[in-house]
């Protein structure tokens, strides 16, 4: 037989595209279409409704960049039409390759009931199924235009992201505002087609399936009247109905679909677009669920949840519904899709605690899996969180773009610093938007890492963001595939049955150890400081408030702000979202970040005031208040009392020009440029910085990835660099025991205080950038005289160690990594720690000098310039704060990150307060006293083990106790831990290392 396949290929694309798909919608007649441009922000659905709207046209150009317009269409369906299937086919100027990123719609009745979502690829509104002839039609439509941020040139800065630079250019053309006759046989024969063609597509060329498809197809393309699409298409259906009933081989992979679509609660939209997103999505899907009943739909995020609740109670109403059938599943348990690796560990534990509280009040729903599919990411201590939360599943797909190396499983058991694992699962699809192509479910099944140990996947199917979730066409495709030789099978199913049966057929997967890194979207730990130390400081804050507020209400009596507490976390942890925190959103979102960061630290510093004075009374002893969990000048964890004053520092001028401080155990010369050039420790006589290099280093490097601006930082950025050493000012600070240096570079101005505490072992270094450099990337370096083949970062609940070397293309690729509060390195008997208070991407070097030793260089990322998405990004004044600690044990590291995080707060009171609770062991950090989200009065405490090895503690608490549980993050009793034993209050624990404990104390 001669080889004719590209020629019925080519056949079948273009009589698809030209002759049947246009067949869908084979008679139309124009609705009549006005239009309301709503002013400024949103209003209410009934203000858009009511509003006095204007005649426009088909071709009219509407919508100013983040505007809002209100069109009414209307119409009368034709006598001819009675008994058809008819819709309405609204185009509001998409462009189908982008389904989302531009303009949405949200279809109403005139009554105000929502009907569904307009996107581009989803342009229909069902009018009847059959219809009546005469049947009058008014729909309004909420049509958001949205600018197009992000297009065919991806990364170009553009003015669009802020409503302030946006302009007033309308950015869409209204293209067709139709009712139309639905032609629902031609509809199904697309679909037919599209599933073999696509299938075909994938086989082997020598495949016998493949050719036994071609020949349908050929056969059912010669059934075509290409004049008469829709009274043939029938007969050709029929000559395909042999091939799409052969049942799969009984070894095909099998696909778990569940109905998808991955919303951004902010990224290149603001906020309270979002909220009009899952509007329409959810709107979308319930609808969806109404017309599939195989169909089933998931959606992560309580916070999203909890904004249709708010401000579409019309949608929430439907969602309901559909929860209570079992179809439209809350999925994640988490309040956002939040970034993993730089939320403190109260805050990623609070992610889990909102998230799953929200869903169990409203559908008495608990979730078993952790749904993370596009976070960057994720961090060595999250299995031990998602276990203490309740749940027992990850699902992420976002390694799938690391560049360096491919991750070796799909399935697998992911194991965290303290040996907790956690079934895991990479959807071998590689897509959170899938659509159901044929191209994608082979991609599954051929790129599925664990065959022969396994052989189920999971496929998150349907449009994000803007593109409204799945459609019906992949829910008709879905149906084909359901049982097709030749490919995988799909079904839809929901998470849960997904994960249980993954388990059960794969109980013993591999294991891996250690973060998930993802080789990729490195400098979102850098873009954005302000967003950046916005969060560490609420998460400070909020630490603070809960201590203090809980130690007031159990000692005076104080109101304990339960509601204030509890809104200003999820505001917190709103803005912990993968496209907020780590600076990749639009000017728009990080302008009222930055905004809201500073109204959530005014009230918190008033919920502090007032707690602290009310413990403190009337009088004028003068007390420091220590929030951190270490004593602090004398003042234990959690108390308040006179500080301990101890030691002095003096400062004095070398012949060099330069300085040198002393404050008898750490001397540190500073040269006459301002760089450090000693740092002694005293006790030890050890050196810190190596010989002939200097700390306190500006280093500038230019900085242009290849592409995703904000968000990566490629390694060739280490090809050219600036070392900042000329100084306009090295002087004595006003204290004249610091020194102060002031640089100019570029059209920037840094200006950094460098000081010795009394009594300290540390260095601190206040660094004060006023930076206006684009494209650039600024680090503060520390060349250490060091030699160590790993050092330890701070993560969630501990630390986890990361390789100096680059022995292998893994350890390679990170070279640009996270850390909380510190890092630190260590030789057997002496190490150093690098603390800071709201910087966190980092990296760490080695070379061997000419004497042999080993200079270890840590270089804390301290600014970034991108241009996209926000062209002005980090323009300003900002502060940091590091500090250098010679002699330090991971110990120190931990008490010194603490401290620098926590600064001392003083008022004049009646005398000493006692700590609430104390613990006898410095490496059993408390990260959490609070009282119990259940207004019971009982008191919370979370602590953990810090330092990476056994620990027995005793924790007293400073009032009666009647009772103490073993509670999970959700404060509710462990059936299966027995709860430790109270004698006068103390309490006795042992944990494994960097264990996480959660104890209910039962007030007497």
């Amino acid at each position: 037989m001669h080889d004719d396949r590209t020629l019925v290929e080519a056949r079948l694309r273009r009589v698809l595209d030209e002759r049947i798909r246009p067949a869908v919608y084979p008679e139309s007649v124009p609705l009549e279409v006005a239009v309301w441009h709503a002013p400024g922000e949103p209003v209410p659905v009934a203000e858009g409704l009511a509003a006095d709207v204007e005649p426009v046209t088909v071709g009219s150009r509407w919508g100013a960049p983040w505007g809002t317009s209100w069109f009414r269409v209307t119409g009368t369906v034709p006598e001819a039409w009675a008994g058809r299937t008819v819709e309405a086919v609204l185009d509001l100027g998409f462009d189908e390759n982008m389904p989302g990123f531009q303009c949405e719609g949200l279809v109403y009745r005139p009554d105000g009931t929502p009907v569904k979502g307009l996107n581009p690829r989803n342009q229909w509104v069902r009018i009847g199924a059959p219809v009546q002839g005469g049947e009058e039609v008014r729909l309004h439509v909420e049509a958001a235009s949205n600018p197009v941020v992000m297009d065919y040139r991806p990364f170009t800065p553009t003015p669009l992201g802020d409503l302030e630079t946006a302009g007033s250019d309308p950015q869409y053309t209204l293209t067709r505002t139709d009712l139309a006759v639905l032609d629902e046989t031609v509809w199904h024969l697309v679909t037919d087609l599209e599933v073999l063609g696509e299938l075909m597509a994938e086989l082997p060329v020598d495949a016998p399936r493949r050719w036994e498809i071609l020949r349908a197809v050929e056969r059912a393309l010669d059934a075509v009247d290409l004049q008469d699409v829709g009274g043939t298409a029938e007969q050709a259906r029929s000559r395909l109905t042999d091939v799409l009933a052969a049942p799969a081989v009984p070894s095909a992979h099998r696909i778990s679909a569940v109905g998808h679509a991955h919303i951004d609660s902010a990224w290149l939209w603001p906020l309270r677009e979002t909220v009009r997103k899952v509007a329409r999505t959810a709107a979308n899907m319930t609808a969806l669920l109404d017309d599939e009943p195989d169909f089933v739909f998931a959606m992560s995020q309580a916070q999203q949840w909890a904004w249709v609740k708010e401000h579409r109670p019309e949608v929430w109403a439907r969602v309901k519904k559909a929860v209570a059938e079992g179809r439209f599943v809350p999925a994640g348990g988490m309040w956002v899709e939040s970034d993993t690796n730089m939320p403190g560990s109260e805050a990623m534990a609070r992610q889990f605690v909102h998230g799953k509280r929200f869903f169990l009040d409203e559908f008495g729903v608990e979730n078993d899996e952790a749904w993370l599919p596009d976070t960057f990411g994720f961090a060595a201590g999250l299995p031990q969180i998602i276990k203490a939360a309740g749940s027992r599943y990850l699902l992420t797909q976002k390694i799938s773009w690391s560049r360096t190396n491919r991750f070796p499983h799909h399935t697998f058991r992911w194991e965290g610093i303290d040996g907790t694992r956690i079934f895991t699962h990479f959807p071998p699809v590689d897509t959170y938007n899938c659509s159901m192509r044929g191209a994608e479910i082979a991609h599954a099944v051929r790129n599925f890492k664990d065959k022969g140990a396994a052989r189920h996947s999971l496929a998150p199917t349907g449009w994000g963001d803007g593109g409204g979730g799945t459609t019906r066409e992949m829910v008709a495709k879905a149906a084909r595939l359901r049982d097709l030789e030749g490919s995988a099978t799909v079904t839809w199913e929901t998470p849960s049955a997904f994960f249980a049966k993954a388990e059960a057929e794969n109980p013993e997967p591999p294991v891996w150890v250690g973060e998930l890194y993802l080789e990729l979207h490195r400098a979102t730990l850098t873009s954005q400081a302000g967003t950046k130390q916005g969060n560490r400081r609420s998460e400070h804050l909020l630490r603070e408030a809960e201590l203090w507020a809980a130690t007031a209400a159990v000692r005076t009596g104080f109101p304990y702000p339960y509601a204030d507490l509890d809104r200003i976390w999820k505001t917190v942890l709103l803005h912990q979202f993968h496209d907020i925190l780590p600076g990749s959103s639009i000017a728009w979102v990080h302008r009222e970040a930055r905004a809201t960061y500073a109204r959530v630290a005014d009230e918190l510093g008033g919920i502090i005031d007032a707690a602290q004075r009310a413990l403190a009374g009337e009088g004028s002893v003068p007390l420091l208040f220590n929030a951190a969990p270490h004593t602090r000048s004398g003042v234990p964890a959690g108390g308040a009392r006179p500080a301990e004053m101890s030691g002095r520092t003096t400062r004095a001028e070398r012949p060099d020009g330069g300085h040198v401080l002393d404050n008898g155990l750490l001397r540190v010369g500073v040269d006459a440029r301002g760089l450090v050039d000693s740092a002694l420790d005293l006790a030890a006589g050890r050196e810190t910085i190596a010989p002939g290099r200097t700390g306190n280093l500006l280093q500038l490097h230019q900085d242009l990835p290849n592409m995703w601006d904000a968000w990566d930082v490629d390694e060739f950025y280490r090809n050219t660099v600036t070392d900042l050493t000329d100084a306009d000012e090295v002087t004595p600070g006003d204290d004249g025991v610091t020194v102060r240096i002031v640089r100019t570079f570029g059209a920037s101005r840094v200006t950094q205080v460098l000081s010795l505490p009394p009594g300290e072992k540390r260095l601190v270094v206040d660094t004060e950038v006023d930076w206006h450099e684009t494209e650039k990337f600024l680090k503060l370096a520390f060349p250490l005289d060091l030699h160590t083949d790993r050092y330890a970062s701070e993560t969630q609940f501990g630390h986890f160690f990361r390789p100096t070397h680059t022995n292998t293309s893994w350890e390679a690729a990170k070279f640009e990594a996270c850390n909380h509060r510190f890092v630190h390195l260590q030789e057997p008997d002496w190490g150093v720690a690098v603390v800071n208070d709201g910087t966190y991407g980092h990296d760490v070097t080695r070379a061997v000098r000419g004497d042999g030793g080993t200079t270890t260089t840590v270089r804390v990322s301290l600014l970034r310039a991108p241009r996209f998405p926000d062209p002005e990004t980090d323009q300003g004044v900002h502060r940091f704060r590091h500090a250098l600690v010679p002699g330090a044990s991971i110990g120190d590291a931990v008490r010194e990150g603490w401290r620098v995080n926590l600064p001392e707060r003083r008022l004049h009171g009646a005398g000493e307060v006692a700590p609430l609770v104390t613990v006898d062991r410095d490496s059993v950090v408390v990260t959490a006293v609070k009282l119990a989200d259940d207004g019971s009065g009982d008191v919370v405490v979370r602590f953990h083990e810090a330092h990476g090895a056994r620990a027995r503690a005793t924790l007293t608490a400073g009032f009666p106790v009647a009772g103490v549980e073993v509670t999970d993050l959700l404060e509710r009793p462990l059936a299966d831990t027995a709860p430790p034993a109270v004698d006068d209050g103390r309490i006795t624990v042992r944990l494994r290392p960097f264990e996480l404990m959660t104890l209910r104390l039962k007030r007497a």
